[in-house]
């Protein structure tokens, strides 16, 4: 981990993959994760841990499986969401987005449970940053 300051901007610039998060920076024991995202994630649950997103660029629509039923959050340009653990999600962006996640490191961008994976997900921990 750079112990210099990075920008978002640079970051985002560094790579092209869509849903494959890369590791901007460490804080105690999270990951600090930017990626790219268009089209539909899969549905899927982290077990142990929150899911925090911010969206930096474009909107994410997270759908949800509650208790007490389905339902759809759209999270503009600027704005934070918490998926608590245990709650099954499916992130989207139909028209692309940038997001930046807190997560403890070693977190699955696919959960602890989740549906097939299709060839567009990248199932990893976050990639290194390549600046």
């Amino acid at each position: 981990m750079s112990n210099e300051p990075i920008a978002l901007t640079s970051a985002l610039a560094s790579f092209d993959t869509l849903w494959s998060p890369r590791i901007v920076t460490r804080v105690n024991d999270y990951d600090v994760r930017v990626a790219k995202v268009e089209g539909e994630h899969i549905w899927h649950v982290h077990d142990g841990t929150d899911e925090f997103f911010l969206v930096l660029d474009g909107e994410l629509v997270i759908s949800l499986r509650e208790p007490a039923g389905e339902r759809t959050v759209r999270l503009p340009q600027g704005s934070v969401f918490t998926v608590p653990r245990g709650t099954e999600h499916r992130p989207s962006a139909p028209h692309g987005a940038a997001i930046l996640m807190f997560e403890p490191t070693g977190t699955s961008s696919v959960g602890d449970r989740h549906d097939e994976i299709v060839d567009h997900i990248d199932a990893t921990t976050g990639h290194a940053l390549g600046l």
